[in-house]
């Protein structure tokens, strides 16, 4: 169910893989995701489930409509009836709250800055990578009063550059914006590899403790990847404060 957890000076970070969870086929099991055809019950069951296993209220997780954008939004409670933005990233300074991501091959990047209790979850596919995303949720943190040198950044599963196949012309784009995410496919084809290109940013931002995922959504049994699948599920990072 969580694949990957880790906690740094109060500030926890947590990606699932696709089991235990109740969802049937194709979104079997730990689907996240509301908005992919599964039953919401199931939906709604899933996150409950996960939210337990990492001793949270599912009540206080907060997620986003994601559109591959480059906008991020500052968020004090959770949504409850207020309609859920069109953002790509959303930041708090409010300690006990989560912030939750979904991804099925896009880059799910978690940001905390303990000292300053402030926490980001951004969705950086390649278009929100190329927009800017990460770099947004950047400034929004520094906002609350982050620094970029107390940032620590975890990214998640994510489909890599080995397996990201692009036509010429789109990796010319993304590169030319992201030098750092032209790559090329193990069967020698044009690539892009997102996750390069988020670590790059970050780097050019002054965030310097940063740690990836080694895993290929695409490669992996144990990820859901809509680029191998299809109609599928979707994972979720979780990033919160003590």
């Amino acid at each position: 169910m969580i694949g990957q957890r880790e906690s740094v000076s109060g500030a926890h970070f947590a990606f699932t893989d696709r089991w235990g969870g109740v969802s049937a086929a194709p979104y079997e099991e730990l689907n996240l995701g509301g908005a992919v055809g599964d039953d919401p019950e199931a939906v709604r069951g899933n996150r409950e489930l996960a939210a337990k296993t990492l001793g949270l209220d599912a009540g206080r997780v907060v997620w986003m409509n994601q559109v591959h954008g480059g906008d991020a939004a500052v968020v004090e409670e959770p949504w409850g009836d207020r309609p859920v933005p069109e953002v790509d990233a959303i930041v708090t300074a409010r300690r006990g709250l989560a912030l939750a991501v979904l991804t099925a091959d896009c880059v799910p990047v978690l940001l905390a800055d303990p000292v300053a209790g402030v926490v980001a979850a951004a969705h950086a596919g390649r278009p929100g990578m190329v927009k800017g995303v990460v770099p947004a949720a950047v400034r929004a943190m520094v906002g609350l009063g982050a620094e970029p040198g107390r940032i620590v950044a975890r990214t998640g599963p994510a489909v890599c550059g080995r397996c990201y196949e692009v036509p010429e012309a789109m990796r010319t784009e993304v590169a030319a914006v992201e030098p750092a995410a032209h790559a090329v496919t193990s069967w020698g084809t044009p690539s892009v590899d997102v996750s390069a290109g988020v670590h790059a940013q970050l780097d050019r931002l002054g965030v310097g403790d940063r740690a990836q995922s080694p895993v290929c959504t695409l490669e992996s049994d144990d990820h859901f990847s809509y680029r191998r699948d299809g109609a599928t599920g979707r994972l979720a990072g979780y990033v919160w404060l003590d």
